[in-house]
């Protein structure tokens, strides 16, 4: 079952394709009844990429489990009456269009507050509602590229892309947090609100630290800052088996019980090495290069050095924490759905469950509604 901190809240989820769609299943997670809106060619997430049998992406169905989805034509007078009912009775509403396109279709934030002075409207946008790229087409890779969270990622010769999308997501996690702070605080106004958000913007504000050291002319190259791959502490290394081993044993006892296990105390004192630490990389990639990963796990996994064997995908549902956790569910058949619920546990309880996604009417929701 969801959990119960938002039961009896409904929200109408007008998102598509990722990140409005995340905000408003976590909602759901946390007990919010969900309703989708969507075109009547429906979310273009349906199709984008390999479908099941039944014509629709598993990429939608674990975005969207734990909804009520209808179909709407909002240019379509009755339909967009249908719609307006909803709003009515309606707590929040998170969707993801350009500035612009709502007023277009004729239920603008004006036309929504007339309707319903108490709800609470998050709009999540690429670019945000004011400035020369409101209007602007962009996806992840451009929100990280203008949000400062590609230029000090990767190697130096070139930036990495992020995967899954992290702008993406991280902006679906605070357009969650921020509606549900908007619904705490209309407890007390009686007034509902409008959140101007932005996915860009929400890697922009991690970038304080990075834009410090950059106006104080600190910043190291790509790759070679400590928590970027220039500290031989904090590092992926490659083992004779072709897999990986994490360390990040940024702490003195951590790096020094490291060295120890594998029979190195002379790199101990190396730990405080200018960056970027060259030399002492590329001796314990060769060290690592030596044995196998799982070698390693029996040699690092009982010292407390921060080191991790990093799993394949393959291997994540049954990593003995991960299934200790309970956080993964496997819908096993043909076409197996592997879902990853909400990372939260209540006075001891398990991660909430969420229902499939089901096929509504407007009418149908309209009528539970009253």
């Amino acid at each position: 079952m969801p959990l119960p901190f938002l039961s009896g809240l409904r929200v109408i989820d007008l998102g598509q394709y990722l990140p409005g769609p995340y905000a408003a299943q976590m909602l759901a997670d946390l007990g919010a009844e969900v309703v989708k809106v969507e075109p009547p060619s429906g979310d273009p997430l349906r199709q984008m990429g390999s479908t099941d049998a039944d014509g629709t992406t598993a990429a939608y169905k674990l975005l969207n489990a734990g909804k009520t989805v209808i179909r709407l034509n909002l240019k379509d007078e009755g339909d967009r009456g249908a719609f307006e009912g909803l709003i009515a009775g309606a707590d929040a509403l998170v969707e993801s269009y350009r500035p612009g396109v709502l007023d277009k279709l004729g239920v603008g934030h004006a036309r929504l507050r007339a309707l319903n002075p108490r709800l609470v409207h998050a709009s999540l946008s690429g670019w945000g509602s004011s400035g020369p790229y409101a209007r602007r087409a962009g996806h992840d890779l451009n929100y990280m590229a203008v949000g400062g969270g590609l230029d000090s990622s990767g190697t130096p010769d070139r930036p990495s892309i992020s995967h899954p999308p992290v702008a993406d997501f991280a902006s679906a996690q605070q357009a969650a947090l921020a509606v549900v702070a908007a619904l705490f605080g209309r407890q007390r106004s009686g007034e509902g609100c409008f959140l101007d958000l932005s996915i860009m913007e929400t890697v922009l504000g991690w970038q304080g630290f990075n834009l410090t050291a950059d106006a104080r002319g600190e910043v190291p190259a790509r790759g070679e800052a400590l928590l970027s791959g220039g500290a031989a502490c904090y590092r992926i290394y490659r083992t004779a088996d072709g897999r990986f081993a994490t360390l990040s044993a940024l702490e003195a006892k951590f790096w020094q019980g490291f060295c120890e296990a594998v029979g190195r105390p002379d790199w101990t004192a190396r730990q405080t090495d200018s960056l970027p630490q060259t030399a002492l990389i590329a001796e314990v990639d060769a060290l690592f290069a030596t044995r196998s990963l799982a070698d390693w796990k029996a040699l690092l996994d009982p010292v407390d050095c921060c080191f991790e064997a990093l799993p394949t995908l393959a291997e994540m549902p049954d990593h003995p924490h991960i299934a200790a956790r309970g956080q993964v569910r496997v819908t096993p058949g043909p076409e197996p759905l592997v879902e990853t619920l909400m990372g939260l546990r209540v006075d001891g309880g398990t991660p909430p469950e969420r229902a499939p996604l089901r096929e509504s009417t407007a009418a149908a929701v309209l009528a539970a509604w009253r």
